[in-house]
């Protein structure tokens, strides 16, 4: 059983940055790529970014490649989402996810955080 937990969002305006944190809990981390996706108001949840197990290779929407960057410190079982140039269009629930050994940037994760809220304002 691994549990998650975000921190890091809160309002921001447009152009500026935030980073978003989640530790998980388990001396397993480094056994889960790790996943971040976002939910907003009446819409899907969709994927925004991933991350291999030792954090080799890394994968991202086309919405946010450029812009956000994922990363991941095994010793502190923290994965992290640094935003930056941030968009009103990313507005929305920001979810991490873990899943045993293999990533996948489809919802197809074994664990949820619950989720962290990111405003951006125009």
């Amino acid at each position: 059983q691994v549990q998650l937990v975000e921190s890091g969002g809160g309002l921001v305006q447009a152009g500026g940055s935030l980073r978003l944190s989640c530790t998980a809990s388990g001396r397993t981390f480094s056994s889960y790529a790790m996943g971040w996706f976002r939910q907003a108001p009446g819409k899907e949840r969709e994927f925004v970014a991933a991350i291999t197990l030792r954090g080799s290779n890394t994968y991202y929407a086309d919405s946010v490649k450029g812009r956000f960057t994922i990363s991941r410190d095994n010793a502190k079982n923290t994965v992290y989402l640094q935003m930056n140039s941030l968009k009103p269009e990313d507005t929305a629930v920001y979810y991490c996810a873990a899943r045993r050994l293999v990533v996948v940037i489809s919802r197809d994760y074994d664990y949820w955080g619950q989720g962290t809220q990111v405003t951006v304002s125009s």
